[in-house]
């Protein structure tokens, strides 16, 4: 008498079907790697609603604004304002027209502030970072003291630059004239030409500590054996930093420059809470501008072109210059 011994778990099935345990586990495992590979998007979809909800579909309804004749007289319901096609671009870049010709002016001052305050933002930033990189008595209190400017909100520290910027009673006035004497007679900081030195004083003053914090973190990834080395074959300060640091930096301060070029360029709290709904005009930036085109004279729809013109213009500068830096990286790497 034989017996058979019973089939193991998983073993083949009858007639040279497919293993038992492939059948369950076959369609088990495809789920969970469906689910492996969904859950981050899962995760990442309250943002990504957000996003839509926060920026583009505003984004959205001022393009469609900028296509209209959109005034005062159609606020209750806009959507009623009539079709004006390409007539408000047509008037934004007329700068033969008084308001082509402003806008381009705003367009040259803004230009001007952003790469000034962005060049002294990273300098200063830099600079800093640098001095703070070896270890000294009190450096962490300094660092903190550092990104005070940063931390604190857009309008206290405004408002304060305000009642420092003051003709008769503020500080800097006192500091110049009164005691050091390097003026004449006490400046107007807020009105003039002076506009343009103070808005760009409070821009670096309230931006460089971002530069700082960002340079100071890419220095925590330079190798300290590289100075080391430089050192005993004789390279100085100046010279590690030209050929260590800087180089070392590239790719950190790449992402910097387009971060504080596109954040000054749109700035908008820091020139309306020093100068109000009316800036002087070296200090016409175009943010505020803008503002003035939308809700000085009624008219939402050149406004809004001329935001569309804004947004097309920084689209087209982070275009070529992550087309330039990554072309540059790329040469760099093969050499």
């Amino acid at each position: 008498m034989t017996t058979t011994a019973p089939e193991r778990a998983g073993g083949p099935a009858p007639h040279g079907g497919p293993p038992s345990g492939a059948a369950t586990g076959g369609p088990r495992r495809r789920t969970g790697r469906v689910r492996r590979i969904s859950l981050p998007y899962l995760l990442l979809l309250p943002a990504l609603l957000l996003e839509l909800l926060v920026h583009l579909v505003p984004m959205v309804i001022g393009s469609v604004m900028s296509f209209k004749e959109l005034t005062q007289f159609f606020i209750r319901d806009w959507g009623t304002a009539p079709w004006s096609g390409l007539d408000n671009y047509r008037v934004a870049v007329d700068f033969d027209a008084p308001v082509g010709e402003e806008l381009l002016h705003s367009f040259l001052v803004t230009l001007g502030f952003t790469l000034l305050s962005v060049g002294l933002c990273w300098a200063v930033g830099t600079a800093a970072a640098i001095c703070m990189q070896d270890a000294f008595r009190g450096r962490g209190l300094l660092r903190a003291l550092f990104l005070v400017p940063y931390a604190l909100p857009v309008y206290a520290a405004v408002i304060t630059w305000v009642f420092m910027f003051q003709h008769d009673n503020g500080l800097v006035n006192h500091v110049l004239h009164d005691q050091l004497g390097l003026t004449d007679k006490p400046s107007f900081w807020l009105i003039g030409d002076n506009a343009f030195v103070a808005l760009l004083t409070v821009s670096v003053w309230k931006g460089w500590p971002f530069a700082f914090l960002i340079v100071m973190a890419g220095l925590q990834n330079i190798p300290k054996e590289l100075y080391e080395a430089a050192a005993l074959d004789g390279a100085g300060t100046w010279q590690q930093i030209r050929r260590i640091t800087l180089p070392s930096l590239s790719a950190v301060n790449q992402v910097l420059v387009l971060v504080l070029f596109l954040w000054t360029f749109n700035d908008f709290n820091t020139p309306y809470v020093l100068f109000g709904k009316t800036a002087p005009a070296s200090a016409d930036l175009i943010s505020v501008h803008i503002y003035q085109e939308s809700f000085a004279t009624w008219n939402f729809g050149r406004g809004s072109a001329m935001s569309v013109l804004l947004l097309l213009f920084l689209l087209v500068v982070t275009g070529i210059y992550l087309a330039v830096t990554s072309r540059g990286r790329r040469v760099r790497t093969r050499v």
